[in-house]
């Protein structure tokens, strides 16, 4: 008899706070508590602990991928690690701490689920864990985890707990923050990791693990509009085959919502619309097509469409607009240029754009709105920009698929802003 194993889909979740708050090893306990450790890798790391003088195997070890991190001890860079449990898949984005890698941070966010907030109970809440709250909630990601680290330093003590949990409580309250829940732990000894260990016996909530494994995955919490930009259009125009002599399919990544074969649809910009006559994968015929599934649609009329075009339900259509108000993170080292033209990369569609105002830059320490007449790299600010050609974009609360962009320096076609419509 086969037992069913509930499946709770993939969770991409960030983990951050403070230099030296335990975040690597953290990770490296989550990895090495679930078993997602290779036996070569566990054997390197415990040479190199062995090396150092250490008694114990050292965790962080396996996060920290690049020489100068290891060397100094920080995170520069965000590091990818993936591991599953017998329900669930996880990718985990470990993000660098340091206010000079706020770029780098938003980068690792822009994609997650849930955020892991580390706090040094000995320290309690930190600039850097104001900071990283903000940015956060900032780039939409709807749960927030405050990981009460290193209760062993502080004698697993409740008090301490609740101080910092009541302190984080009043700043949240600040800004807007919403959904937050609070975890006592010991990444080095593994204290409510995955094992609820010896000494919490006073916290009676979830291990860390226990509360991943009930986190809704992205996309599951509310209905979302169906949105089906165009990457490419397929036309096989094989001479050999007669079904493939008129074929025609857009190919492309359903960003947001789901379509069925019948289903009305708008093209845009174009507005024409048609009913959706195919649905394939890998040549395939299928159904229905979900979010974040690779697929070719196929429609009952001929329309002109083409990357950059996008394919939606007629009852739930974006607005066409041309002017976007967002809150853009720079990411260059050349200063954003009032002057310069630069394009906007929006889904598939690419737009010539203009800055017009910024309204203000955000001190990503003290929280303040300032006046800015420029931005300099890991700047964050609220700005607006005037487009050539229109976009289709949703706003970044409602939809982080459609709601977000990309800015591109024309001149080297470095990327050099992310921003999120408001």
């Amino acid at each position: 008899m086969t037992t069913h194993v509930e499946d709770h889909g993939l969770l991409r979740f960030l983990t951050c706070g403070s230099v030296d708050d335990g975040k690597s090893t953290l990770i490296g306990r989550l990895l090495y508590d679930t078993k997602a450790i290779l036996a070569d890798t566990l054997n390197a790391i415990e040479k190199t602990s062995q090396k150092r003088g250490l008694g114990a195997v050292d965790l962080s070890l396996l996060t920290d991928g690049l020489q100068a991190e290891r060397e100094q001890g920080i995170t520069i860079d965000v590091a990818y690690r993936y591991f599953s449990t017998g329900t669930r898949k996880y990718i985990i984005a470990d993000a660098p701490g340091h206010e000079q890698y706020t770029r780098n941070m938003v980068t690792a966010a822009s994609t997650a689920n849930l955020a892991i907030i580390l706090i040094d109970a000995r320290k309690g809440v930190l600039t850097q864990t104001r900071r990283h709250s903000k940015l956060a909630s900032l780039v939409g990601i709807p749960h927030l985890v405050v990981a009460v680290n290193k209760m062993d330093l502080v004698d697993y003590s409740q008090e301490v707990f609740e101080q910092i949990r009541e302190d984080y409580l009043r700043f949240a309250a600040k800004v807007g923050i919403e959904d937050v829940r609070f975890i006592p732990l010991s990444a080095l000894n593994g204290d409510m990791i995955v094992e609820r260990g010896e000494s919490l016996s006073w916290y009676d909530g979830p291990t860390l693990l226990d509360i991943l494994e009930a986190t809704p995955g992205a996309h599951s919490e509310h209905a979302e509009a169906f949105r089906f930009p165009v990457q490419y259009v397929c036309r096989p125009q094989d001479s050999a085959n007669p079904d493939l002599h008129d074929y025609r399919g857009f190919m492309g990544r359903v960003e947001s919502g789901s379509i069925r074969v019948g289903d009305a649809v708008t093209v845009l910009p174009s507005g024409l619309t048609s009913t959706v006559k195919a649905i394939q994968i890998g040549g395939q015929d299928i159904a229905e097509a979900v979010t974040e599934q690779s697929v070719t649609l196929l429609l009952a009329d001929e329309i002109d469409t083409s990357r950059g075009d996008m394919i939606v339900k007629s009852d739930e259509a974006p607005a066409a607009v041309k002017e976007i108000r967002a809150n853009l993170c720079w990411l260059s080292e050349t200063p954003l240029d009032r002057a310069r033209t630069y394009l906007i990369r929006h889904t598939t569609r690419d737009a010539k754009a203009k800055l017009t105002g910024i309204a203000h830059r955000l001190d990503v320490n003290t929280l303040e709105h300032l006046p800015a007449e420029k931005l300099a790299m890991n700047d964050i600010a609220e700005v607006s920009f005037k487009l050539a050609q229109p976009i289709f974009a949703d706003p970044y609360a409602t939809n982080r698929a459609s709601g977000a962009f990309i800015v591109i320096d024309e001149s080297n076609n470095n990327t050099v802003g992310a921003g999120m419509i408001l």
